[in-house]
């Protein structure tokens, strides 16, 4: 093998490293290990409850744990390596302008210079529900499918992830659209269903007028559902009247750490 072998054989090892994803959520905060060239978790997840009250300095240290945890296995990335990780609020330039389900103390806190100093490496944060769609594009449901997919997912409220050819626009809340006078996912979250007692067929309809609306709105190629309630989609799907494709997400409770991961990856183009 000559010297020009081995330096393709080193960028193509570097490109395809494993890296750490972390997604902080709002009861536990969940780490794993990445093969960016299948999308899969290498070993199992490690997961902390999320630390009440959750401030910046807490998080942190649970963030800390879990690197540290994941970096002593033998498929542990390389040292020093970039992280990703998730956050529940909208993350402009690295910095939180929301945060629902996290202590209001992040609001306008740069997460990225926190995470950074704290765990000595570059981290990038990304928004919750842009990681999962992310994750969900490139290994996911979404997998080679050109023009606009949405990835929405039915929890608490109604998250979303807007991607344009494989491409990532950040910060979609698209949960918070208003239908019918109301903030859609007031109506529409799983949360919502279980709050009004409504049943499957009620749910659907409703369900219905917002991805419509979207639909109206946007024109996507493919609607992915995420959340638990995806489980369940045989019961409300039926009642979806939609010209767009509709189907579930496919990476499940892993999307959030594996988009992670994918992100800082084309962050520090460690991944094509």
């Amino acid at each position: 093998m000559n010297g020009n072998d081995l330096t393709k054989k080193d960028e193509k090892t570097h490109n395809n490293a494993p890296l750490i994803g972390i997604d902080i959520g709002g009861t536990g905060i969940k780490g794993g290990i990445v093969d960016l060239k299948k999308g899969k978790l290498l070993g199992d997840r490690c997961r902390i409850p999320t630390p009440q009250p959750a401030t910046p300095e807490a998080i942190a240290d649970v963030v800390a744990q879990i690197v540290e945890e994941l970096s002593a296995r033998p498929e542990a990335p390389a040292e020093g390596s970039p992280i990703g990780v998730t956050f529940p609020g909208i993350i402009q330039h690295g910095v939180v302008h929301s945060a629902a389900n996290v202590d209001k103390s992040w609001l306008e806190t740069d997460i990225d210079a926190v995470l950074t100093e704290r765990l000595g490496r570059p981290v990038e944060v990304i928004n919750d529900a842009d990681a999962a769609g992310l994750a969900e594009a490139r290994y996911g449901a979404g997998e080679g499918v050109d023009g606009t997919v949405l990835v929405i997912t039915l929890g608490t409220g109604i998250g979303s992830a807007f991607i344009f050819n494989g491409q990532l626009v950040p910060n979609a809340e698209l949960g918070h659209l208003e239908v019918d006078g109301h903030d859609a996912e007031t109506k529409a979250s799983a949360v919502a269903r279980e709050r009004d007692e409504l049943s499957w067929d009620e749910y659907g309809v409703l369900l219905n007028r917002y991805l419509q609306h979207v639909e109206f709105l946007f024109s996507p190629e493919l609607f992915i559902i995420g959340g638990g309630i995806s489980k369940r989609s045989d019961e409300y799907f039926p009642h979806l009247e939609l010209r767009t494709k509709i189907v579930t997400a496919e990476l499940k409770n892993d999307a959030g750490i594996v988009g992670a991961a994918l992100e800082v990856a084309l962050h520090h183009k460690l991944a094509k």
